[in-house]
């Protein structure tokens, strides 16, 4: 395994990308401008907004008087960018060299190669910056593999792949059994591009660290299929109901992927949606079940009140 640091926070280029993108104005994703209008409150109120990024640690310049704040936002997406994408160069170049490797040693065609990452990250998408979110510029992780024989080169696959699937996948691969206890199942039927009846067509998702201390995230669970995405916001800082402390009123958001694949609408509250919702929420409980966690019961409540 070969892990490459660059990517996160703090975004440090090396010198020899360092002025890369000097002479350019790299493209606004289309959702920057989002006003999250109809998003829960604690989303709204996360800061991980493009406004959030600290001029001397990520942008590494005082941001220029008199801007308007729409300027100003502009000016610091591109500060942000430009130094993320420098240091996407570099992983670009040793990623190169490692395959370059195995070319000359003659070992690239008995050799699984597994790009990936343990997370998505938002580039300015919704106006934000970081991770955490099980929107989907946060959810989706890449996964390239290539493995001469066994994976056809320039296949691809829609099948719904998570990263506990990852290991199981590699003892598939070298022929060991995959421990009872280990959760997830090998990837190696899809990536010889012969999906299986019945591989899964829903992911769990949880984020526990409710109000992080560094980006105010809230705590959720969620559903994911192709086409819908249903999150819930527990909003409760112990993770059970009759914590001390005031306890926020639970949350939730449904997506539809095919309809709204940016999400910028949430139709919890729409009833053409309401069928949907309940598919989802009884699919939401068995994933729990399945995996050992369980429903929140004042988020499980408030999802039966908006559905009633």
């Amino acid at each position: 395994m070969c892990h490459h640091k660059a990517p996160h926070r703090t975004w440090e280029p090396s010198s020899k990308h360092f002025t890369m993108y000097d002479d350019i104005d790299i493209p606004e994703p289309r959702t920057l401008w989002d006003d999250h209008e109809g998003r829960a409150d604690v989303v709204k109120a996360m800061e991980m907004r493009i406004m959030d990024l600290d001029p001397i640690i990520d942008l590494k310049a005082l941001v220029p008087p008199d801007l308007s704040e729409r300027d100003d936002i502009s000016w610091r997406y591109q500060r942000y960018i430009k130094d993320y994408l420098r240091v996407i160069a570099s992983i670009d170049d040793n990623v190169g060299r490692m395959l370059d490797w195995l070319d000359d040693n003659g070992l690239a065609d008995n050799t699984l190669v597994v790009y990936t990452s343990d997370q998505g990250f938002f580039l300015g998408d919704h106006g934000w910056f970081d991770k955490r979110m099980m929107y989907e510029e946060s959810l989706a992780m890449p996964f390239l593999a290539r493995l001469p024989g066994v994976i056809p080169a320039g296949s691809t696959s829609d099948a719904m792949a998570v990263n506990v699937d990852f290991a199981p996948t590699f003892f598939d691969l070298a022929g060991a059994d995959v421990p009872s206890e280990m959760q997830g199942r090998s990837l190696l039927p899809v990536l010889s591009d012969a999906e299986p009846d019945d591989w899964p067509e829903s992911m769990y998702y949880r984020y526990w660290m409710h109000g992080d201390w560094a980006h105010n995230v809230p705590a959720h669970y969620g559903v994911r299929t192709k086409t819908h995405k249903l999150i819930g916001y527990y909003n409760d800082p112990l993770g059970q109901a009759g914590a001390e402390g005031p306890v926020q009123p639970p949350e939730w958001e449904l997506f539809d992927l095919l309809a709204d694949p940016a999400e910028m609408r949430n139709v919890i509250t729409d009833s053409a949606y309401g069928a949907v919702a309940r598919e989802l929420q009884i699919e939401l409980r068995r994933l729990q079940t399945e995996l050992g966690d369980e429903p929140h019961a004042n988020a499980d409540a408030e999802l039966d009140r908006l559905l009633a």
